[in-house]
């Protein structure tokens, strides 16, 4: 994150503010929740101000274990090294360099994985059409009909890209060898078979579509939070802008860009996987700007971090800086924590409504 010293600023604040500062759960009690992530019972009847604090605890440590993952930081089990672990590399740089940025800016133009060219025109080819998508946008808007179809399109879609063990995006041996084996937890938790569940089934005809509109974190998630755990709000409002309106305009060896339409698509994808819809955007956007690899990459970071590996990070944009993809993993973060919280505090306003 010191690759992005602005947000990290914004969230070393919030994340201290949920830990240490003045909050309605005892401190023990927040770090305990940190550490599981999981909160299926109470001693006693929690008040609703303890809810909304184990709520967005909760929602931090979810997003952040994508992150951690997403970067790389999590180490990967090796059989052939004596304690069974390695550090991740990316492109023969190991994670301390990852970490620190140093001399990897240009890793993955020198990087002996993919071929120069090729993704040199990859990358040529991205910028056209977001340049395109602009022209068009200025010329001609989708009506609200083709903008519906094309949501629930993308939204059905979104099933198909990952799903339990198995990478459907990709023949058999491009990721199933490179997954990670994870540590056996079990022992420690309840319900080990507990996790991350499409929101719904392959093959059903209508789709649950949580509409943006309708509770929005600007209108109804912001005052709730504030108001049952006080600032809190506002130290989440300004992270989340802050990752939203974060650039360098820049695109790999690229200046004077301006990626927003790519910032908005990476955010409100995220969204769409959870069955989020902004009336006002334009999912045919989605689909032209995020290849095959970047979709599954982010729903495997956002709905099943621990499965992340090394070759899911070098198989999207190959001409991108490192710190150009952990931009991307800190928006891909905040996007999966703004809709966790959605989520639940819209249904703390309907209980108390």
């Amino acid at each position: 994150m010191s690759l992005h010293t602005q947000y990290l600023e914004s969230f070393l604040r919030s994340q201290f503010y949920m830990l240490r500062m003045d909050g309605p759960l005892p401190l023990p009690h927040r770090h305990y929740i940190a550490i599981m992530k999981l909160v299926k019972t109470g001693e006693n009847n929690w008040s609703l101000p303890e809810l909304v604090h184990a709520v967005v605890l909760l929602a931090h440590y979810h997003a952040l274990a994508s992150f951690v993952f997403g970067s790389g930081i999590n180490p990967e089990r090796d059989p052939e090294i004596s304690n069974g672990f390695r550090l991740i590399s990316v492109n023969n740089f190991c994670v301390c360099d990852l970490a620190n940025d140093n001399n990897i800016e240009n890793a993955s133009l020198t990087g002996s994985n993919f071929g120069i060219v090729d993704s040199l025109s990859e990358l040529e080819a991205l910028m056209e059409r977001m340049k395109r998508l602009q022209e068009e946008r200025e010329d001609e808007e989708a009506s609200q009909e083709e903008m519906t179809t094309r949501f629930e399109k993308e939204k059905k879609e979104s099933l198909f890209v990952v799903s339990g063990d198995t990478f459907h995006s990709f023949p058999h041996s491009d990721f199933e060898d490179d997954m990670v084996i994870t540590s056996d937890v079990s022992r420690y938790i309840e319900d080990p078979g507990f996790g991350y569940e499409d929101f719904a089934r392959r093959g059903e005809e209508h789709l649950p579509t949580f509409r943006a509109q309708d509770y929005t974190w600007e209108n109804h998630g912001f005052s709730l939070v504030n108001r049952l755990y006080s600032d809190i709000g506002h130290l989440l409002d300004e992270k989340f802008r802050m990752v939203y309106n974060l650039t360098y305009n820049t695109m790999a060896t690229h200046e004077d860009v301006d990626t927003t339409t790519l910032r908005r698509a990476l955010f409100n994808y995220v969204h769409c996987m959870f069955g989020i819809r902004y009336d006002d955007y334009d999912y045919g956007e989605v689909n032209q700007l995020l290849e095959r690899s970047l979709k599954v990459y982010i729903k495997t970071v956002t709905c099943y971090p621990e499965r992340t590996t090394k070759r899911m990070y070098d198989s999207y944009w190959r001409q991108f800086k490192h710190s150009e993809k952990v931009h991307v993993n800190l928006l891909l973060m905040e996007a999966r924590m703004q809709a966790e919280l959605l989520y639940a505090l819209r249904a703390i306003t309907r209980h108390l409504t």
